[in-house]
């Protein structure tokens, strides 16, 4: 259980900052949104919905199946993440903070299952 905490804390944490950064359209992020072809208004829907996944891991606490579920959405946004720094022929440095996020919510999705 505690391995679970951990985990759901630190990526709620990291999704929780990135996620205000693009909601509240810092300007590094508003240079990553024009970078990637996004409108910040398309960005800062993303912020929103990292938001909500950062809150959906905490609740998970308590509700296993929200904690799921929102793993599984940060992960499809991880995936469109990818898709656009490969579309936008990122260098693989670029890739980093995705991929890495995505190997913290595959942990936490294989520890919420083995605690379940």
């Amino acid at each position: 259980m505690t391995a679970l905490i951990v985990l759901a804390v630190l990526v709620a944490v990291i999704f929780l900052l990135f996620g205000a950064a693009k909601l509240f359209a810092l300007a590094p992020m508003r240079e990553r949104a024009a970078h990637a072809g996004f409108s910040v208004g398309a960005y800062r829907v993303i912020g929103a919905l990292e938001i909500a996944g950062a809150a959906g891991l905490l609740l998970g606490l308590a509700v296993p199946v929200l904690g799921f579920l929102a793993g599984v959405g940060l992960l499809l946004l991880l995936a469109g993440a990818l898709v656009t720094h490969v579309r936008n022929r990122d260098r693989g440095s670029d890739l980093v903070p995705a991929l890495g996020c995505a190997a913290l919510v595959v942990g936490y999705l294989v520890v919420l299952g083995v605690s379940a």
